[in-house]
Parts: structure tokens; sequence; C-alpha cells
């Protein structure tokens, strides 16, 4: 069996990870790969409630605390749900956001301590962690551009909100340079797609014996 593969693509909000998510699982599967995608929060019955919950659902106070657990509650069954069985099986994974998100959202930019979030958010996962995170770096001027119109929850908080949360990602990505690769997406799409390829090629040719 070939050795699995687990890959997060994070960012923040209009760095185009999901785009780029996509393109590799296109990739992957025209070269044979099985690949399973998933989406953190979501993908499972508990995590698309979840997922309106904490995305949508603008009438409903969520304390900064309760957030984060609502949202370590949709991966923790995310991963006993669809991704362990997955890797079991020796597929890629590829996880639109995962437990850095975390870190950053609720923690660097919401006020957590990211040191608890690690312990708790490690527990909800059941000490899963990606292989390695991409973490896709945008410009706040062409985030914006990027970003749909109706946003939700998280998108809709404040310019400083989302200041925050790029410079939280690229405070951990520094502490954590060998499972967090920053790439450049501030470029065009292709451009951003070859920076992804490039990073992952050593991942790629060690997966077979």
């Amino acid at each position: 069996m070939t050795k699995p593969l687990f890959l997060v693509f994070d960012g923040p909000d209009g760095a185009g990870k999901s785009t780029q998510s996509r393109r590799l699982a296109e990739r992957l599967r025209s070269n044979g790969e099985t690949v399973t995608t998933v989406v953190d929060p979501g993908g499972t019955a508990l995590g698309t409630k979840l997922r309106e919950l904490l995305l949508f659902a603008r009438e409903t106070t969520i304390d900064m605390r309760a957030e984060a657990l609502l949202f370590m509650a949709a991966r923790a069954q995310l991963v006993s749900e669809l991704v362990r069985p997955a890797l079991a099986r020796g597929e890629i994974v590829l996880s639109d956001r995962y437990d850095l998100a975390t870190l950053v959202y609720q923690g660097r930019a919401g006020g957590l301590d990211p040191s608890v979030l690690r312990l708790v958010t490690n527990f909800a996962a059941g000490g899963l962690h990606p292989d390695l995170t991409l973490l896709f770096d945008v410009s706040p001027a062409r985030a914006a551009a990027r970003r749909k119109p109706a946003p939700d929850r998280l998108e809709a908080r404040s310019d400083d909100y989302r200041e925050r949360v790029r410079s939280g990602f690229l405070a951990e990505a520094a502490a954590d340079p060998l499972r967090i690769c920053v790439v450049d997406a501030n470029v065009g799409i292709d451009e951003v797609a070859a920076a992804v390829d490039a990073a992952l090629e050593p991942l790629l040719r060690g997966r077979r014996p």
C-alpha cells in the first residue's frame, strides 16, 4: 500500500486556498492518485450543521471560547468519520482548513491563548497532525478584491481582526517552518499552483516504496 499523505490548505479569506486545493486534487487524480477532499468545518452530518451555525447564523451570539470548541467538535467528527479512514486506505487527504485555523482565528486574532488551544485541538483531532500545511499568504487589498460579496460571520469581522489573522498565520509559520510552508498567493493562479507542486514534490515522491 502507498504511504498516506495528509495535506492542509489554509490562509486568510480570499487567499485562494480552496481553488488551489481543488486544482491539486484534479492534478493528482489525473496522475492516478486516490484523493479524498474535506472541508473543516463540514463534510459530515454534524460538521455541516456546525458549519451553518458557526459561519451563517448571524442571529446567534457565540462566545469566542464556544466558537473554538464548536470548530473543534466539527473537526473531531471529520477526523473520525472521513480523514482517518481515508489515510488508513493509503489515500491522499486534502483538507480545506484544519487546526492551524483555530490557533489563528480564535487564538492569535481572537484573543484566546494559543498554547491552550493547541492542547485542546490536539485532543479533538486525536493527535492527528498534517504532514504539511500550505499557508497561502495574500495582501489585504488583494484578499478584499477576491472575497465573495456575501461574507460569512468570520469574513464580516473588522479590518483590524483580518490584519491580526494574517499576522497570526505568518507568526505560526515562522515558529514551525518544517510543518507550515508559506506560499505567495499574490501572483496568478497558475504561478501559485506551480509553487504548490514544488512544495509537495518531495512528499509525493516519497509516497511509493
